[in-house]
């Protein structure tokens, strides 16, 4: 019997065939893996990121301004003003960007970048509280540029305001109050575990700062 004949590959069909298969091979693995993030979302802790995140994080509308930007913006750009003076003002209640602006046209997003850059740490304390002076003292050792803006609520005219929107907008109610680029990180026994757990220098150099000394007060 004789062996079935195969039919003849013209060499036309044989590179059809060949573009074929590498086309469907290419679209398999285009689907069927997952995209790649950059470094910087990679830090943020995801490994890898699929088509439907992707749109998502291009469609999502950015984040709204956080409140805090404002109390910060007013108390250290404009420190004679006060809460006090604004009429009918519950400060349980959150506080429009414009009683913080006060007679200024403020651009946010340039403002909270230059507070940032101007005071990437700001303590509010209180003059008399030992805390308040643990904290003041403990971050001096680490000699930061720029230094730590240090804010003594209680000789602020309104100083029993100002304590309750501080708390509201930080979930932080007592003295001293160490704020990171917006961000509260506690009090003088938060900033002290960081110390201990040698990691305040790390917190403190990715907030911007320059740390000049390791906090050894040597």
């Amino acid at each position: 019997m004789s062996a079935l004949a195969l039919p003849s590959w013209t060499p036309i069909r044989r590179r059809r065939f060949l573009f074929g298969l590498t086309s469907l091979i290419a679209l398999l693995f285009l689907f069927s893996t997952q995209w790649e993030l950059p470094f910087s979302l990679r830090d943020a802790g995801y490994a890898a990121l699929s088509r439907a995140n992707i749109a998502h994080l291009t469609n999502s509308s950015p984040p709204k301004l956080d409140e805090v930007w404002g109390l910060l913006r007013m108390v250290t750009e404009e420190p004679q003003r006060v809460l006090s003076d604004v009429e009918n003002l519950d400060p349980s209640q959150p506080i429009s960007m414009a009683v913080y602006a006060g007679d200024n046209q403020v651009d946010w997003k340039r403002a909270v970048r230059k507070m940032n850059e101007k005071y990437p740490v700001i303590i509010f304390s209180k003059s008399y509280c030992p805390y308040s002076r643990r904290a003041k003292k403990l971050l001096d050792t680490y000699n930061i540029q720029p230094p730590p803006k240090v804010i003594e609520v209680d000789l602020r005219a309104d100083s029993d305001i100002f304590k309750i929107v501080l708390g509201r907008l930080t979930q932080h109610h007592t003295f001293p109050n160490v704020i990171i680029r917006g961000k509260s990180i506690g009090g003088s026994d938060d900033l002290q575990a960081l110390h201990d757990q040698k990691q305040l220098t790390k917190v403190l150099e990715r907030a911007g700062a320059v740390v000049r000394n390791d906090g050894s007060g040597k």
